[in-house]
């Protein structure tokens, strides 16, 4: 393996701390904050923790700096999700689709002067119902969705239904509605820029495909030699 080769595979190994992405792909400089006066939770399913080449939840946090990040499974007794949720100056919700759910495109949040906080589960659906499950704290909350017509940019995952969004393309639509509701004042502008880490990281993960079957098709050719 030569010199170069060798400096691409080490550096592939090393991970950024910051946005939890090898730092061969590493998407911090693409990251533009948007302030907000929502409070956002991201609780991530410790498989989502994992997921080094194409987790959102990292990215999303980082996006928000009114936000914070918990891993975990049963949140029943995390003392810091507790104390956001029994804080009578707050109003929580948890983002979950559902009939019963209120739907932020028609419905507008009353605040009445609390703090609004979103509970957003970052984790795929079926560990998501089963995080949901068990904490059961978390399932007292009233639930908030949205209804769109958009078509998820993760070209490198298939999603469930062609409803599904990413955990950051989600948030960007919430951001969206709240803006449009007048609950949250930010430059429409910044709208454009939430998805830039997002769209880095899909960017880099097609390169990593052709160029593997690029080598592969090298391969090929030289077996038939």
């Amino acid at each position: 393996m030569g010199a170069s080769k060798r400096n691409e595979v080490e550096c592939a190994r090393q991970k950024c701390y910051h946005c939890y992405r090898p730092k061969s792909s590493c998407v911090c400089s693409c990251v533009k904050p948007i302030e907000t006066q929502t409070k956002f939770i991201v609780l991530m399913h410790p498989k989502e923790f994992q997921k080094v080449k194409n987790g959102t939840g990292h990215m999303t946090h980082l996006s928000l700096p009114n936000s914070e990040l918990y891993v975990g499974v049963d949140f029943r007794d995390h003392n810091r999700v507790n104390t956001l949720l029994d804080d009578d100056n707050n109003l929580c919700y948890v983002l979950y689709p559902g009939e019963e759910s209120h739907n932020l495109n028609t419905d507008r949040i009353v605040l009445e002067e609390k703090q609004l906080v979103i509970f957003i589960i970052d984790a795929t659906w079926s560990t998501a119902v089963k995080l949901l499950k068990v904490s059961t704290n978390l399932q007292k909350l009233p639930k908030l969705s949205f209804t769109h017509t958009k078509s998820s940019q993760f070209q490198i995952k298939q999603q469930p239904e062609n409803y599904c969004l990413s955990t950051i393309e989600s948030t960007l639509t919430i951001l969206e509605l709240l803006h449009e509701h007048q609950m949250e004042k930010i430059d429409t502008a910044a709208f454009e820029h939430f998805l830039d880490p997002f769209q880095a990281m899909i960017k880099y993960q097609i390169g990593c495909i052709a160029e593997s079957k690029s080598e592969h098709r090298n391969a090929v050719r030289f077996k038939k030699r």
